[in-house]
């Protein structure tokens, strides 16, 4: 008997410990002790603040006099949660303008954290930083690390496995909402970020940042504020280069908006140069043929996704139209993104739905 009671007992030891490690993975990391970590230049080091990116008190995410603030035209869509972005270029080096590429050079560093604020009628006030998300350009090219934030809001550890955390804020109508966020692991990065099967950059195109930024202390077209500071060479004035609107500004064109909304989105993959590629679906801010935009265009190999539609876009009837129809699901192989949601974007849904009602039906 006494073989029986240690199997059991190594059982249950077994079944404590990855129950343990679940509910390690949905929670926020705690502070732990952490041997003295020096910041040597290999990475990636075990805690966000050994970097060194921020001063003060890192919940503040104030940055260093080397590190510059960033904000894209339009926001990718990521369960609601609020960013701010930065990007490192180390000293005496410079971007490029490439097309309508930011070419970074090596040793770059762009730092995107995502927060819920608890109340979103009060952005600036109490909030919670659930990640913070590191895009190294290494000798070898870019490399995602992903840090979650402990409850202290002290620091972040990597968390090359990802981790699930259970998200509770008041939206903008008052109402109490809940979401349990996916940090993405380190591997899953690279199914966005991927340009001709290598990471690459997502919200640094040329169009995305030749718009102004309040910089605090000036605001100023983000191009020219990197040119003056000496980390850009290239830009030629603002008129010279595209520029992308924010698809959350209502006094621009119905399709405009929905056109900045399915760049930022969707355009990573659905592009010549992305993963969904052999889709022959483009939705890039500048396509302008309709099949490429999927306009009474019969999908590739959407499998269950195309639910019973036809076409990626009936004009005049968006609820006939299979990009609406995936973008109002959170069912695994009909969700579109596939990643980096578990919610629907009701906004962004409601945009593209009365951008295709717009179109003229074919008689």
């Amino acid at each position: 008997m006494n073989w029986k009671l240690a199997i059991c007992t190594l059982g249950l030891s077994l079944a404590f410990l990855i129950s343990c490690q679940k509910a390690d993975q949905k929670s926020p990391s705690k502070s732990k002790p952490f041997e003295e970590e020096a910041a040597t230049g290999l990475f990636p080091y075990k805690r966000l603040s050994t970097y060194g990116f921020f001063t003060g008190e890192m919940k503040n995410l104030e940055p260093n006099q080397e590190v510059i603030l960033y904000k894209p035209a339009s926001s990718l869509f990521t369960d609601y949660a609020l960013k701010s972005r930065f990007v490192f270029i180390p000293a005496g080096q410079k971007a490029k303008i490439d097309g309508s590429d930011l070419d970074l050079p090596k040793g770059s560093v762009l730092i995107k954290n995502f927060y819920y604020p608890t109340d979103f009628r009060k952005p600036e006030g109490e909030r919670r930083i659930i990640e913070t998300r590191l895009l190294i350009n290494e000798e070898m090219g870019w490399v995602a690390y992903p840090y979650v934030w402990n409850e202290e809001q002290t620091d972040a550890v990597l968390k090359v496995v990802g981790a699930e955390t259970e998200v509770s804020f008041i939206d903008y109508s008052g109402k109490d909402q809940i979401i349990n966020y996916i940090v993405p692991n380190k591997n899953q990065c690279k199914s966005c970020h991927n340009k001709s099967e290598q990471m690459a950059p997502i919200g640094v195109k040329i169009q995305h940042l030749n718009n102004e930024l309040d910089y605090g202390t000036v605001k100023k077209n983000q191009l020219e504020y990197l040119s003056e500071l000496g980390k850009l060479e290239g830009f030629e004035g603002e008129s010279a280069h595209p520029a992308m609107i924010n698809y959350e500004d209502q006094t621009q064109s119905l399709e405009d908006r929905a056109m900045a909304y399915l760049d930022i989105n969707c355009s990573h993959c659905h592009s010549a140069e992305g993963p969904a590629s052999t889709s022959g679906l483009f939705l890039t801010y500048d396509q302008k043929e309709a099949m490429k935009l999927g306009i009474n265009k019969t999908p590739v190999a959407a499998g269950k996704g195309s639910g019973s539609f036809k076409f990626d876009i009936v004009p005049g009837q968006a609820d006939q139209s299979i990009l609406t129809h995936r973008m109002n699901s959170t069912e695994v192989g009909v969700a579109m993104p596939e990643l980096g949601r578990s919610t629907v974007h009701r906004e962004g849904v409601e945009l593209i739905r009365q951008w295709i009602n717009s179109m003229e039906p074919e008689k």
